[in-house]
């Protein structure tokens, strides 16, 4: 293998033999630099520096939305998710800047997205105590709702593109996202949510008591608001950081694909085609929340941290496995075990908390239920960063299957089709989820009271949050058995990509015009070639 030394990053050719014993280079290198990787990571952590896990509870129990209300803004609010995500991956993939393609979106918008976040936690002090069957408040929920919806459809569709252009190669794409995830768990992502927890449970168990003349329901809208402005401007500034230094490294094709050229990219991408598919069988997972069960049922909230804790420790080794799990196994069978191996767990655990029935059953036992949970979370930290990581490569690696296939990368349009029928099924889930929470007589004005759900109630939220799920989703797996972007076709894949892209940069930085119109007419037709 010959290495060179450039600007501190170390550089190399791997040679890669295929079955029958051809030879194929494919280059190694390390792309994104010291500063853009630990950008990336305080990114990646930004992601999760929320309180997005209390966000059912903050709409049902503090701003207090009507569950009626609810299932129509979720119809309406999906319809509008599904048709403005046409038009912005279109608008998108036809964009070409100075600097880049998806850079201009996220940038611009990080101001507007952070500010309509901030209000959207502010709503329960312009309504304060408003009915749930309020009409200015829902309309005013709504509106901001479905404008959030718009401006985080561009920035959802530039965040995954970006992550799939940062680096040509993927090797040095697979370290970035492991590195992210690996150390982002150590910095803090889910500090707020953590702290946001001990502080219901103080609340909820009469331990940190409201002041003179204030009342349990004014601690709570002081925690969620508070906490809800303070993670959203943070976690705003700290994205905008890497937005702006970070660099999209994977040339876009001269031409800008036409909308046609971007649905035949589409349907000649099977490994999309099948990611798809699994996605959408797997939205119609019908689920409820593990958040419910512990402050509904358990009463302690605290105690999906104290369980957290032996996975914890496994968490860093479900990392440090996937380069040899990647040499071991294919992607396809470390996608199906890693997707499911938590449902499973969960209708173990289901099994095991409804020994008793309801009035009585295991579920309500702290103890016992706080070991099952321990033991599900060691399970599914093992293969966490198998989780994390192989999926969002295989993405990654579909898009640049695409750009082989045909000659330009729609990363966007894909993206776009990709999430449209999993988004129509999860208009269908959610409302279902929400008529389930309807049908079993869950009391919305008891949180803020201290009072508890009847025994039945409590049975239903646990039955929902953990039986349901892999009742409702094991048909997911099917279409990854067809998977087959591995092994040799995988490796001269790469190899030609890494040739053509070399090709193409040398020819539009020559200045030459008429060899720029021959090349981009050439990786137009591309696909023709591989037919």
């Amino acid at each position: 293998m010959a290495e060179s030394e450039k600007d501190g990053q170390v550089s190399g050719d791997v040679q890669v033999t295929d079955a029958e014993g051809h030879s194929y280079i494919a280059e190694n290198r390390r792309y994104v630099g010291r500063k853009e990787t630990v950008g990336y990571v305080i990114w990646d952590m930004a992601q999760s520096f929320n309180i997005n896990a209390y966000n059912s509870r903050f709409v049902t129990n503090i701003l207090q939305i009507d569950l009626r209300f609810q299932e129509i803004f979720t119809v309406i609010n999906g319809i509008w998710d599904v048709v403005n995500d046409i038009f912005t991956g279109a608008i998108v993939d036809k964009t070409r800047t100075r600097w880049g393609k998806f850079k201009p979106y996220l940038v611009l918008l990080a101001g507007p997205g952070t500010i309509l976040t901030c209000l959207y936690w502010l709503l329960p002090v312009f309504f304060p105590n408003a009915p749930a069957l309020s009409i200015p408040k829902f309309v005013a929920f709504m509106a901001l709702g479905i404008i959030r919806e718009g401006v985080g459809t561009f920035q959802a569709i530039a965040q995954n593109g970006l992550i799939a252009t940062i680096t040509p190669h993927p090797v040095d794409r697979t370290r970035l996202i492991t590195v992210a995830q690996f150390f982002s768990g150590f910095l803090g992502e889910k500090l707020p949510e953590q702290i946001m927890t001990v502080l219901i449970d103080l609340i909820g168990n009469s331990i940190l008591k409201p002041g003179p003349g204030k009342t349990v329901k004014d601690l709570y809208l002081n925690l969620y608001v508070g906490f809800g402005l303070t993670t959203s401007i943070v976690s705003g500034l700290a994205s905008l950081w890497f937005n702006l230094i970070t660099k999209e490294r994977v040339m876009q094709s001269i031409e800008r694909p036409s909308i046609m050229q971007g649905i035949r990219s589409i349907i000649n991408n099977k490994p999309i085609l099948l990611m798809t598919l699994s996605e959408i069988l797997g939205s119609f997972s019908l689920g409820g929340s593990k958040g419910d069960y512990f402050v509904d049922v358990l009463n302690f909230s605290s105690l999906g941290m104290i369980t957290g804790i032996p996975g914890a420790i496994i968490h860093p080794f479900g990392y440090m496995i996937v380069p040899w799990a990647k040499r071991k196994f294919s992607t396809k069978w470390l996608y199906i075990v890693s997707n499911n191996v938590g449902d499973f767990g969960y209708f173990l655990l289901f099994l095991f908390g409804s020994i008793g029935g309801k009035k009585h059953g295991m579920y309500k036992k702290v103890v016992p239920m706080g070991i099952a949970l321990a033991i599900w979370e060691m399970a599914f930290m093992a293969v966490y960063g198998i989780r994390n990581v192989i999926p969002t490569e295989m993405r990654n690696e579909a898009m640049d299957y695409c750009e082989w296939r045909n000659g330009y990368r729609t990363e966007a349009m894909t993206g776009v089709a990709k999430d449209l029928a999993k988004k129509l099924a999860g208009i269908f889930t959610s409302a279902i989820t929400l008529r389930l929470k309807r049908l079993i007589g869950y009391d919305q004005t008891l949180y803020v009271k201290g009072e508890k759900q009847s025994d039945s109630v409590q049975y239903y939220i646990f039955a929902i949050f953990s039986g349901v799920p892999m009742l409702t989703s094991i048909l997911c797996i099917i279409p990854m058995l067809f998977y087959d972007l591995q092994g040799e076709t995988r490796d001269r894949m790469y190899a030609e990509l890494l040739a053509r892209r070399a090709q193409i940069a040398q020819i539009a930085t020559s200045g030459d015009a008429d060899a720029i119109a021959e090349a981009a007419k050439e990786q137009m037709t591309v696909g023709e070639h591989k037919k």
